[in-house]
C-alpha cells in the first residue's frame, strides 16, 4: 500500500493563514478579557489582600501604618466565643437548608415537570421569588414575623385562637428558625428551575422502558430520574451548601445578629469587625479561616458525590 507524502501549503497561503489565525487569537483576548479582568478585580485581588491583611494589625481608618504581627489575629480568634458561636449558627443553617431546600425544590421541579396544562403559571408563580431583591424580602418577612403580623394572625385563626404565635425575631429559639424558613421560600425557585434542567435532559425512553415493565411510579424515580440527576444534585448540592455558608442579608436586615448573638454567622461577624469595628486584620483572619473551613466541606461534597468506577 502507498502512502501520498503530505504537501506542506506554499508560502503564498500560509501568510494569509496566519493572519487569520492572528486575528482570532485577538478576538478572543478581546472577548475574555472584560471576565479576566472583573475576576482579577473583585476574586483574585480581594482574596490575596485578606490573606496578606490577616497577619497585620490592620485597621480600615487609622493614622498608624499596619505592622506585621504573625499569628496574633488567629489566637485571638481561638480564643473568642463569638467566634465559635458564630461557627455554630452557621452550620446549623446550612445543616436545615441544604436538604430542605434542596428536597423541596426537586419535588416542586417533579410537579412542574409534568405536561398539564397551566404548568407555565406555577413555574412563573414560584420562581417569582427569586427574582425578587433579598433585601426586600427580607424586611417585608420582618413585619410579617412581627407579634401582631401576618404569621402569627394565620396561626391564631386556623388554631381557633387557642394558639398564640411568639415574637418570632425577638426570640433566640425562633429567630434562626424564622430566618430559615424565609431564606428557603425565597431560594427554592431557583433550585426547582435547576433540577427542572435536569430532568428534561433524562431520555423518554427509559420511562417508556420502565412503563412497559410495569415499574411503579416510586421504582420510575428510583432506578431512572434519581440516577439520571447525577450531575444535576452534584451542582444543587454544592451551590445550596456555599450559599447557605454565606448567609449574611438576612442576618443584616432582619436581627442584626441579635438576640443574644442567636443568629449572628461567621459572615455577619466578619463584616461587622472589619467595618463597625475598623478591625481589618482581625476580620480578614475570621475570613480566611471561613475560607478554608467552607473550601474544605465543599471538596468533601465533591469527593462524595464524584463519578465512581
Amino acid at each position: 500500500m502507498s502512502t501520498r507524502p503530505a504537501v506542506d501549503a506554499p508560502p503564498a497561503r500560509r501568510a494569509p493563514q496566519g493572519r487569520a489565525r492572528r486575528r482570532e487569537s485577538l478576538t478572543a483576548l478581546g472577548m475574555v478579557s472584560p471576565a479576566v479582568f472583573l475576576l482579577l478585580l473583585f476574586f483574585v485581588i480581594p482574596v490575596v489582600l485578606a490573606f496578606a491583611l490577616a497577619f497585620t494589625n490592620a485597621r480600615l481608618v487609622s493614622p498608624v501604618p499596619a505592622q506585621f504581627t504573625g499569628l496574633q489575629n488567629f489566637r485571638t480568634l481561638l480564643d473568642d466565643p463569638l467566634f465559635y458561636k458564630s461557627l455554630r449558627n452557621t452550620f446549623y443553617f446550612a445543616a436545615v437548608v441544604v436538604p430542605l431546600q434542596g428536597g423541596l425544590a426537586l419535588v416542586l421541579a417533579l410537579l412542574v415537570n409534568a405536561k398539564v396544562k397551566g404548568v407555565n403559571f406555577f413555574r412563573t408563580v414560584y420562581f417569582i421569588p427569586v427574582v425578587t431583591s433579598m433585601v426586600v424580602v427580607s424586611i417585608l418577612w420582618t413585619f410579617m414575623y412581627q407579634k401582631t403580623g401576618l404569621v402569627n394572625e394565620l396561626i391564631s385563626h386556623l388554631s381557633l385562637g387557642l394558639v398564640h404565635g411568639p415574637d418570632w425575631l425577638n426570640n433566640p429559639s425562633t429567630s434562626m428558625p424564622a430566618i430559615i424558613l424565609m431564606s428557603v421560600w425565597q431560594g427554592v425557585g431557583f433550585h426547582m428551575i435547576i433540577w427542572l434542567a435536569g430532568l428534561q435532559t433524562i431520555p423518554q425512553d427509559l420511562y417508556e422502558a420502565a412503563d412497559i415493565d410495569g415499574a411503579t411510579r416510586w421504582v420510575r424515580f428510583r432506578y431512572v430520574t434519581w440516577p439520571g440527576l447525577r450531575t444535576t444534585r452534584t451542582f444543587v448540592l454544592i451551590t445550596i451548601t456555599i450559599a447557605a455558608f454565606s448567609l449574611f442579608a438576612q442576618v443584616s436586615v432582619m436581627t442584626q445578629g441579635g438576640p443574644l448573638d442567636s443568629t449572628t454567622t461567621v459572615v455577619y461577624q466578619a463584616v461587622q469587625t472589619g467595618y463597625a469595628q475598623q478591625q481589618t486584620g482581625y476580620a480578614s483572619a475570621i475570613s480566611l479561616v471561613f475560607f478554608v473551613l467552607v473550601l474544605a466541606v465543599s471538596l468533601v461534597q465533591r469527593f462524595l458525590t464524584r463519578e465512581k468506577g
